[in-house]
């Protein structure tokens, strides 16, 4: 029996990364036919981190109140929710109409946007908590966690990436409107498949879950949240606008190119985070690792400017700074990625990881806005002190998470033991 619940929970573990696969290169495409398409207008760099706006706002919202739906609906209807969500903003983009006047484009594009933000984040919640409740039993349980874990970001972010160059390509044979259709029609097919494959109870709560366990978290969890939130502040701060604008006007970089490039980083962050796990020797990782991981980010984003300053060559120093900050940050959201689940359990794992990921929304909010203000007030070096500041928090407050795992007895045990839904 217990093989065959492994067999089943392995089966719906490739559904749900298939899914969730396939909504990241649509999610990764999106992003860069947004920004490439609107820089190409003319676009400022505050206006064009305004258009993300919604899509990062509407994110805190949706991780909050998603958690505590899929505990009280199932992680397949969040999940199933997320996909035709994505359609639906993908289908509205596409009716874009190019003799709009620049207020009413931006309204429209932000509000289609805040569609494709509550998507992205229900796929995600839904995507990462079903994890938790797929775990072989057989395995050891928080080894075998932080693999799964590991394999699942790493290969979205890796995704991500080619969706970054999937969307330059797109838009550069189909325009933005033809694009935009192709990734919609592609989608569907995702959606339906999920629906076909997918049982319906799984990640439902046991116990009803109230309003009340909305905000009832652990310290450990709360401690978490609030290290994510300014972990992920700390990367779009310079990453959102700041890189891509730099990159493009200052350089002289073509947008297939700042798109190819963007691609590549994500790519290989998504690489690192996968290869997490083997880094740091297949030990589950405790607070600790996250607190310095997050202190050699804050050096990063300091020692880059400081070599602009010192006269070093642009392209070089932001090319490798960039190189080498997206490594350690690709462990560091690893390590957080896998805390969180082990910060919780099993049964209320949608609420947890919702609430995790509404920090981790904020953050990315925040950062999306001070990108665009940083580099036009500072430029690149001002939106890297930015960085620097927030890394730096992320770190001081990473230094009050456990020191030690959360759930020994489940080690000791020889494997955690979770419902699968089915």
């Amino acid at each position: 029996m217990q093989a065959g619940n492994e067999v089943v929970n392995r089966r719906n573990y490739i559904v749900v990364t298939s899914a969730y696969w396939g909504f990241t290169l649509t999610d990764g495409a999106l992003r860069m036919l947004v920004l490439l398409h609107f820089a190409q207008l003319g676009y400022s760099p505050v206006r064009l981190a305004m258009l993300f706006l919604f899509y990062e706002f509407f994110g805190i919202v949706t991780n909050l109140f998603g958690g505590w739906l899929a505990s009280r609906l199932g992680l397949r209807v969040t999940l199933l929710a997320g996909l035709a969500l994505q359609v639906a903003a993908l289908g509205m983009l596409a009716l874009l109409n190019p003799a709009w006047s620049a207020g009413l484009a931006v309204g429209y594009v932000m509000a289609a946007q805040a569609l494709s933000g509550i998507a992205k984040d229900l796929t995600k919640m839904s995507s990462k908590s079903a994890i938790k409740v797929l775990v072989p039993a057989g395995e050891a349980g928080r080894g075998a966690l932080f693999r799964w874990v590991a394999i699942l970001t790493g290969s979205k972010n890796a995704l991500k990436g080619v969706g970054f160059f999937l969307g330059g390509f797109l838009l550069s044979v189909a325009g933005f409107a033809g694009a935009l259709s192709v990734m919609a029609g592609a989608l569907l097919v995702v959606l339906v498949a999920a629906w076909a494959g997918l049982p319906a109870a799984m990640g439902k709560a046991k116990q009803k879950v109230g309003w009340g366990d909305l905000f009832a978290k652990s310290r450990a969890v709360n401690v978490l949240s609030a290290a994510r939130f300014f972990l992920f502040g700390a990367r779009d701060i310079w990453f959102v606008v700041g890189v891509p604008v730099f990159l493009s006007a200052s350089l002289g970089w073509s947008g297939a190119r700042v798109g190819a490039f963007m691609a590549c980083w994500v790519i290989g962050y998504g690489i690192v985070q996968s290869a997490a796990p083997a880094v740091l020797r297949g030990r589950a990782p405790a607070g600790g690792v996250a607190a310095g991981l997050a202190f050699g980010l804050a050096g990063i984003a300091a020692a880059v400017p400081l070599a602009l300053a010192a006269g070093a060559p642009a392209g070089g120093v932001i090319v490798g700074g960039l190189a080498v900050f997206g490594a350690v940050f690709a462990l560091n959201s690893a390590v957080h990625s896998y805390l969180i689940l082990d910060y919780t359990d099993g049964d209320k794992v949608a609420l947890n990881v919702g609430f995790y990921y509404m920090a981790n929304a904020g953050g990315r909010l925040v950062g999306c806005l001070l990108s665009g203000a940083l580099f036009q007030v500072g430029g690149l070096a001002g939106c890297l002190w930015g960085t620097f500041a927030f890394a730096l928090a992320a770190a001081v407050i990473a230094l009050a998470l456990p020191r030690h795992a959360a759930h020994p007895e489940k080690l000791a045990a020889g494997g955690v033991k979770l419902d699968a839904g089915d």
